[in-house]
């Protein structure tokens, strides 16, 4: 099993930032291949990927946060951070952090994830 927790988030005002963190620990022996990411929800709408980190470093954006959210992490310490920048109010959701090695292996649209974190909300206000 495989936990993780989220911290950040809150409300901003259109053109603000704001930085999402998580913290990954796993239990009962499972071994962790780090492959960490970040989705968002919003009501009536499926969970999107916005962000994903590999074990190597290499990240993915989803085109609507390119150039605007930076995802970056600690591999030994299965952390991943999402910094956001020029935050509008389309981006207002509930942010996921998420973990699963076949997201790195298939891509962040196929969405294959078995561990979220409890959610964080943004609110960016226009």
């Amino acid at each position: 099993q495989v936990q993780l927790v989220e911290s950040g988030g809150g409300s901003v005002e259109a053109g603000g930032s704001l930085s999402l963190s998580c913290a990954a620990s796993a239990s009962g022996g499972t071994y962790m291949s780090y492959c960490m990411a970040w989705f968002r929800q919003t009501p009536g709408h499926e969970r999107e990927g916005v962000a994903l980190l590999d074990s190597q470093g290499s990240a993915t954006y989803a085109d609507f946060v390119k150039g605007r959210f930076t995802i970056s992490g600690d591999n030994a310490k299965n952390t991943v951070y999402l910094q956001m920048t020029n935050l509008k109010p389309e981006d207002t959701a509930m942010y996921y952090c998420a973990f699963d090695p076949r997201l790195c292996r298939y891509g962040l649209e196929t969405g294959l994830v078995d561990y979220w974190g409890q959610g964080t909300q943004v609110t960016v206000s226009s």
